[in-house]
């Protein structure tokens, strides 16, 4: 066998193992997040974790892109571009044989980018087993709304990555689908959620002290976490605020920056109620907690059909009312008038309906986030839990390959 079993903290026997960790992911964000977490809760479990990852993510601050991506991408012919992110593929797979001549690991996890074919290529070369996160279709989103040149060379790569892992993890069982789609059996898919930190997420927090960091206090509080886009409908919110009776004490908190923010800035202006929007900007990633624990009403106004936001199960944690889609991604995790409130997607009138209904009754709002809270800890949606069945992931893998 490649590694010896070893006793951790808590006495349960698990093995140690150098885990490969690659990824190309140059902006802070969300990804980051989820990069960082897994990272973080695979070193828990006594792993060693050596991470190959592009330079220009060093030192990034959270909430911003690559400088040097984004100028790209928006000089460079679309074609042009992607021929880059092609051609990145050689100096990602350079640096992962650099790594694996340096520190022997036992495995290989890569986070899935569309044209990079790195994490095959060491498979291949090196009989290592490899693991696949997968986040999203990229080659199905992209062309859908970020725009692709090479549509038939990214779908080739696409389904060539998704092929060439022993295990691929989707998110949701919903973008699985994809993944099935495109050749891979189900018994090479294992879904793994997004999950949260325990040590943040589920510890005591004063609400009200929350609420004043904001100005807020005594407020009934709608709140919204990300980058605000146009689809997401949060106009409707402000108009909410503008036909609601004042003496209800609604406000509505943005945690987060984009262009989309100032939109509903200046149409708050207009409807007479700049008063009740507060736009806190990029909050850093440590103070989420307590910021979205400003919140009475947490809003998850749209979400692509195979996303497992990462926000909604800190939402969770946190005990918030939570209104969302009624899609099969989110009921993989919530269920309507159980642990929140679910409304048709695309429906602005059902949405409203289900922030209006909470807004009115706090014995309803108490109930979906105790609830909601619970569901995290009884499906264990920690990224310690999804190190676990990784590492059990692994552990298979490497018995496969000594028979």
């Amino acid at each position: 066998m490649p590694f010896e079993p070893t006793v951790g903290l808590g006495g349960a026997v698990h093995p140690d193992m150098k885990i490969l960790y690659h990824h190309r992911t140059a902006s802070r964000d969300g990804q980051a997040v989820h990069i960082d977490e897994l990272i973080d809760a695979f070193r828990r479990l006594g792993h060693e974790v050596i991470v190959v990852s592009p330079s220009l993510s060093a030192g990034q601050e959270f909430g911003k892109e690559s400088g040097t991506v984004a100028a790209l991408k928006r000089h460079l012919p679309r074609a042009a571009f992607e021929l880059l992110e092609i051609a990145y593929s050689l100096v990602a797979y350079r640096r992962l044989v650099q790594a694996y001549r340096e520190h022997r690991p036992d495995v290989l996890y890569e986070r899935f980018n569309l044209f990079l074919l790195a994490g095959v290529w060491l498979r291949r070369s090196r009989h290592i087993p490899f693991l696949l996160e997968v986040n999203a279709p990229l080659y199905d989103e992209r062309r859908n709304f970020g725009g692709l040149a090479l549509k038939p060379l990214a779908h080739w790569f696409q389904r060539t990555i998704w092929r060439g892992a022993d295990k691929v993890l989707p998110v949701t069982d919903a973008l699985a689908e994809y993944v099935r789609r495109d050749g891979v059996t189900s018994e090479r898919i294992e879904v793994i959620q997004n999950g949260i930190n325990p040590k943040n997420f589920l510890r005591k927090i004063d609400f009200e002290a929350a609420k004043a960091r904001f100005g807020l206090q005594g407020r009934l509080v709608l709140g919204f976490a990300g980058f605000v886009r146009d689809w997401h409908g949060l106009d409707s919110v402000i108009e909410l605020l503008a036909e609601t009776d004042p003496s209800l004490g609604l406000s509505f908190l943005i945690i987060g920056d984009s262009p989309g923010c100032r939109q509903l800035a200046r149409q708050a202006e207009q409807l007479g109620v700049a008063d009740r929007l507060v736009l806190a900007g990029l909050v850093e990633r440590d103070s989420i907690p307590e910021a979205v624990s400003a919140f009475d009403i947490a809003l998850q106004p749209a979400v692509t059909v195979y996303a497992s936001p990462l926000k909604l199960f800190e939402y969770m944690a946190l005990a918030r009312a939570i209104v969302a889609p009624r899609q099969s991604n989110i009921e993989e995790t919530l269920t309507d008038g159980e642990n929140a409130l679910l409304f048709e997607p695309n429906d602005r009138a059902g949405f409203r309906a289900c922030v209006e209904r909470l807004c009115r009754d706090a014995a309803l709002r108490l109930k979906l986030g105790t609830a909601a809270r619970q569901t995290i800890i009884d499906r264990d949606f920690t990224w310690d839990a999804n190190a676990r069945r990784i590492e059990a992931l692994f552990k298979q893998a490497l018995e496969r390959q000594d028979r």
